[in-house]
């Protein structure tokens, strides 16, 4: 019986151990009450808890082990930050100004760590290039020459970090340098090394925001006119009935979503409907925002935050005999092209019965009021930009995105330009 007792006790010990926490402290001025903490799973944010303002911040206990990247968000603000876990206590003290978070402070030793291998990314990727160039026009023994060959020769350096100590910034560091940056030779990485990777690579490997580019990455090296067959042998590597293969086929539709590559998207789209084996949450959640949007399907209700133009609840409350969704922004260079086509022709579409609703994804309160204050027909925003629900509710990935619904709120047409939208309707 006492060592039963023992046992449960080590075991009870090693579950504590496995738990961390997130406290967060923030000045007086920075209001929001709410914060969200979210994992990260491929390129998807997970929720794992919510908490409100205590005191001077927020405390979040993390049950179960976890190393890799984080974030914590603030609805009331729109407003976040990102950070690692090591699976280990972090604190961290944020400046604000204007309800927004001007710096992060870390005090762990971890985190301290990742923002300098970032801040040195950064530099290579944005400031190298251009170092390289300006270097020639400057002699080597002139102030302002070994100023630049120390600059370069800093940025250059590789930064070395013990895997003992900092599995995740060793992990990230190692594999960004060795797949995402272009090398000084040219050499860069096959698709066999790139797949080898994903295939062998630890649980870290969902957790560190790599996967979504070395996907990129790993068809660029194929070339475009073999993305099929490039896609086709990778899934059938991973195996499409394990988690990791499961997850790398959901990035795969996603990105074909985003560059509007629709034969590509539904090839695997359909793929992964007709997969019989146990379905991972990942995937699962790609094909129900896939499916709430298919044509035929009942446009998923919406109902308004603070609508303009109409007394309606929500969406569905709109009668019209045709009616136009489309999701947009006001920093939407496309958006800014489109949307007076739409309105040369609404008052044509009001005498037809069909009227136009606009979901923004902006975040700014007076900018968007600005620019719906020219735009007679219904409008709304969350003002949460790409952290709305619209984003997952709508699978939308880029702006402006069109629906066109009948007079039971059923998807009739998912245009891709506002000509696609008029030529549908009769409208050019």
């Amino acid at each position: 019986m006492k060592n039963l007792i023992l046992l449960a006790a080590l075991a009870a010990g090693s579950l504590v151990q496995a738990q961390f926490t997130i406290a967060v402290e923030a000045p007086a001025s920075f209001r929001p009450k709410e914060a969200i903490l979210y994992s990260l799973n491929g390129s998807k944010d997970i929720i794992v808890s919510k908490e409100m303002r205590m005191n001077t911040g927020w405390s979040f206990k993390m049950p179960q082990r976890y190393t890799g990247m984080m974030k914590i968000y603030f609805p009331e603000t729109n407003t976040s930050f990102n950070f690692i876990s090591e699976n280990s206590n972090i604190n961290v003290k944020l400046d604000a100004t204007a309800g927004k978070v001007t710096n992060v402070i870390y005090h762990d030793e971890s985190n301290k760590l990742m923002e300098k291998v970032q801040d040195q990314q950064k530099k290579k990727d944005l400031i190298f290039p251009a170092l390289v160039q300006i270097k020639d026009y400057y002699r080597d023994d002139s102030e302002f020459g070994k100023a630049l060959n120390r600059e370069i020769g800093e940025i250059s350096r590789i930064n070395t970090v013990d895997p003992a100590k900092n599995p995740f910034v060793s992990y990230y560091n190692t594999n960004y340098n060795k797949f995402l940056v272009e090398q000084p030779t040219g050499a860069a990485p096959s698709q066999t090394e790139i797949a080898a990777f994903i295939e062998n690579s630890g649980d870290m490997l969902e957790t560190s925001s790599l996967l979504r580019p070395l996907l990129v990455n790993y068809m660029n090296a194929g070339g475009n006119a073999n993305v099929d067959a490039s896609v086709d042998a990778l899934l059938k590597r991973l195996n499409v009935e394990t988690p990791r293969g499961q997850t790398v086929m959901s990035e795969l539709i996603d990105i074909f979503d985003i560059y509007a590559m629709t034969a590509l998207k539904e090839k695997y789209l359909t793929q992964a409907k007709n997969l019989k084996c146990t379905i991972n949450d990942r995937l699962a959640a790609t094909i129900k925002a896939n499916k709430n949007v298919e044509l035929g399907a009942v446009f998923p209700n919406h109902t308004f935050r603070s609508p303009s133009n109409t007394k309606a609840k929500n969406l569905h409350e709109i009668k019209a005999d045709r009616k136009i969704v489309v999701f947009w922004s006001s920093t939407c260079s496309h958006c800014e092209a489109e949307l007076p086509k739409l309105l040369e022709k609404y008052t044509e579409m009001k005498a037809k019965n069909i009227e136009v609703i606009g979901l923004s994804l902006d975040t700014d309160q007076a900018v968007y009021s600005s620019k719906v204050s020219a735009l007679p027909w219904i409008n709304d925003s969350e003002l949460r930009g790409w952290n709305s629900s619209y984003t997952e509710t709508y699978n939308v990935h880029a702006t402006p995105t069109y629906f066109v619904l009948d007079s039971q709120n059923k998807i009739i047409a998912r245009p891709d330009h506002v000509s696609d939208v008029l030529q549908f309707l009769k409208l050019k």
